[in-house]
Protein backbone atom coordinates (compact mmCIF):
# COMPACT_ATOMS: atom_id res chain seq x y z
CA UNK A 1 0.00 0.00 0.00
CA UNK A 2 1.29 3.44 -0.95
CA UNK A 3 1.16 5.95 1.91
CA UNK A 4 2.67 8.87 -0.02
CA UNK A 5 -0.74 10.53 -0.68
CA UNK A 6 -1.73 10.33 3.02
CA UNK A 7 -0.27 13.70 4.16
CA UNK A 8 -1.93 15.37 1.18
CA UNK A 9 -5.25 13.71 1.95
CA UNK A 10 -5.01 14.84 5.59
CA UNK A 11 -4.22 18.39 4.40
CA UNK A 12 -7.17 18.28 1.97
CA UNK A 13 -9.49 16.95 4.67
CA UNK A 14 -8.52 19.49 7.31
CA UNK A 15 -8.77 22.48 4.99
CA UNK A 16 -12.04 21.47 3.37
CA UNK A 17 -13.64 20.73 6.74
CA UNK A 18 -12.43 24.10 8.08
CA UNK A 19 -13.77 25.84 4.98
CA UNK A 20 -17.12 24.08 5.27
CA UNK A 21 -17.46 24.94 8.94
CA UNK A 22 -16.47 28.57 8.36
CA UNK A 23 -18.83 28.96 5.40
CA UNK A 24 -21.72 27.37 7.29
CA UNK A 25 -21.21 29.66 10.29
CA UNK A 26 -20.35 32.94 8.54
CA UNK A 27 -21.28 32.58 4.88
CA UNK A 28 -17.67 33.31 3.94
CA UNK A 29 -14.85 31.25 2.45
CA UNK A 30 -11.65 33.07 3.45
CA UNK A 31 -8.70 33.33 1.07
CA UNK A 32 -6.37 32.24 3.87
CA UNK A 33 -7.93 28.77 3.53
CA UNK A 34 -8.93 28.57 -0.15
CA UNK A 35 -5.53 29.65 -1.51
CA UNK A 36 -3.50 27.02 0.41
CA UNK A 37 -6.06 24.41 -0.68
CA UNK A 38 -5.55 25.38 -4.32
CA UNK A 39 -1.75 25.31 -4.10
CA UNK A 40 -1.90 22.07 -2.12
CA UNK A 41 -3.74 20.47 -5.03
CA UNK A 42 -1.11 21.67 -7.49
CA UNK A 43 1.69 20.46 -5.18
CA UNK A 44 -0.05 17.10 -4.75
CA UNK A 45 0.07 16.51 -8.48
CA UNK A 46 3.56 17.98 -8.86
CA UNK A 47 5.01 15.69 -6.17
CA UNK A 48 3.06 12.47 -6.70
CA UNK A 49 1.59 12.54 -10.19
CA UNK A 50 3.65 14.94 -12.34
CA UNK A 51 2.16 13.53 -15.54
CA UNK A 52 -1.23 14.83 -14.36
CA UNK A 53 -0.02 18.31 -13.39
CA UNK A 54 -1.59 19.87 -16.47
CA UNK A 55 -4.95 18.33 -15.52
CA UNK A 56 -4.62 19.96 -12.11
CA UNK A 57 -3.77 23.36 -13.56
CA UNK A 58 -6.60 23.19 -16.10
CA UNK A 59 -8.90 22.06 -13.29
CA UNK A 60 -8.05 25.18 -11.29
CA UNK A 61 -8.49 27.42 -14.33
CA UNK A 62 -11.71 25.69 -15.41
CA UNK A 63 -13.21 25.71 -11.92
CA UNK A 64 -12.45 29.38 -11.50
CA UNK A 65 -13.74 30.29 -14.97
CA UNK A 66 -16.97 28.28 -14.65
CA UNK A 67 -18.09 29.85 -11.38
CA UNK A 68 -16.70 33.30 -12.23
CA UNK A 69 -18.94 33.34 -15.31
CA UNK A 70 -21.93 32.41 -13.17
CA UNK A 71 -20.98 34.94 -10.50
CA UNK A 72 -20.54 37.87 -12.90
CA UNK A 73 -23.44 36.86 -15.12
CA UNK A 74 -25.90 36.70 -12.23
CA UNK A 75 -24.52 39.87 -10.70
CA UNK A 76 -24.83 41.67 -14.02
CA UNK A 77 -28.44 40.62 -14.51
CA UNK A 78 -29.75 40.79 -10.93
CA UNK A 79 -27.41 43.48 -9.53
CA UNK A 80 -26.63 41.34 -6.48
CA UNK A 81 -24.62 38.25 -5.66
CA UNK A 82 -26.19 34.86 -6.17
CA UNK A 83 -22.96 32.98 -5.60
CA UNK A 84 -20.18 34.18 -3.35
CA UNK A 85 -16.72 34.80 -4.79
CA UNK A 86 -15.31 32.41 -2.19
CA UNK A 87 -17.24 29.64 -3.97
CA UNK A 88 -15.45 30.62 -7.19
CA UNK A 89 -12.07 30.20 -5.48
CA UNK A 90 -13.14 26.99 -3.75
CA UNK A 91 -14.14 25.40 -7.05
CA UNK A 92 -10.76 26.45 -8.47
CA UNK A 93 -9.07 24.72 -5.53
CA UNK A 94 -11.17 21.58 -5.93
CA UNK A 95 -10.39 21.62 -9.64
CA UNK A 96 -6.68 21.68 -8.78
CA UNK A 97 -7.13 18.55 -6.67
CA UNK A 98 -9.50 16.60 -8.89
CA UNK A 99 -8.67 17.80 -12.41
CA UNK A 100 -10.79 19.49 -15.04
CA UNK A 101 -12.63 16.32 -16.17
CA UNK A 102 -14.36 15.98 -12.81
CA UNK A 103 -15.70 19.55 -12.61
CA UNK A 104 -19.13 18.88 -14.20
CA UNK A 105 -19.66 15.88 -11.92
CA UNK A 106 -18.49 17.88 -8.90
CA UNK A 107 -20.79 20.83 -9.62
CA UNK A 108 -23.77 18.58 -10.34
CA UNK A 109 -23.20 16.54 -7.17
CA UNK A 110 -22.91 19.69 -5.04
CA UNK A 111 -26.06 21.17 -6.59
CA UNK A 112 -28.02 17.95 -5.99
CA UNK A 113 -26.82 17.78 -2.37
CA UNK A 114 -27.86 21.42 -1.84
CA UNK A 115 -31.24 20.77 -3.48
CA UNK A 116 -31.79 17.73 -1.26
CA UNK A 117 -30.89 19.76 1.82
CA UNK A 118 -33.23 22.63 0.87
CA UNK A 119 -36.07 20.21 0.10
CA UNK A 120 -35.68 18.35 3.38
CA UNK A 121 -35.43 21.64 5.30
CA UNK A 122 -38.59 22.95 3.67
CA UNK A 123 -40.47 19.73 4.40
CA UNK A 124 -39.20 19.62 7.97
CA UNK A 125 -40.23 23.23 8.63
CA UNK A 126 -43.51 22.74 6.75
CA UNK A 127 -42.98 25.99 4.90
CA UNK A 128 -41.27 26.96 1.70
CA UNK A 129 -39.68 30.06 3.26
CA UNK A 130 -36.51 27.97 3.67
CA UNK A 131 -36.00 28.19 -0.08
CA UNK A 132 -35.61 31.98 0.10
CA UNK A 133 -32.94 31.91 2.81
CA UNK A 134 -29.31 32.21 1.67
CA UNK A 135 -27.50 28.89 1.67
CA UNK A 136 -23.73 28.55 1.90
CA UNK A 137 -22.65 26.42 -1.06
CA UNK A 138 -19.12 25.63 0.18
CA UNK A 139 -20.14 22.69 2.38
CA UNK A 140 -21.92 21.07 -0.56
CA UNK A 141 -18.92 21.59 -2.84
CA UNK A 142 -16.61 20.00 -0.28
CA UNK A 143 -19.03 17.11 0.33
CA UNK A 144 -19.10 16.49 -3.43
CA UNK A 145 -15.29 16.57 -3.41
CA UNK A 146 -15.21 13.87 -0.73
CA UNK A 147 -17.72 11.77 -2.67
CA UNK A 148 -15.52 12.00 -5.76
CA UNK A 149 -12.40 11.12 -3.73
CA UNK A 150 -14.27 8.11 -2.34
CA UNK A 151 -15.46 6.96 -5.75
CA UNK A 152 -11.92 7.18 -7.12
CA UNK A 153 -10.57 4.98 -4.34
CA UNK A 154 -12.90 2.09 -5.14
Amino acid sequence: MDYAPLPFFIFYTLLTLALSWHDWRTGLLPDRLTCPLLWGGVLYHLCLYPARLSLSLWGAIGGYAAFALIYWGYRGVRHREGLGYGDVKLLAALGAWHGWQVLPELILSAALLALLFISLSALHQCKWQAIKNPLPFGPFLTAAGFIIFGLRMF
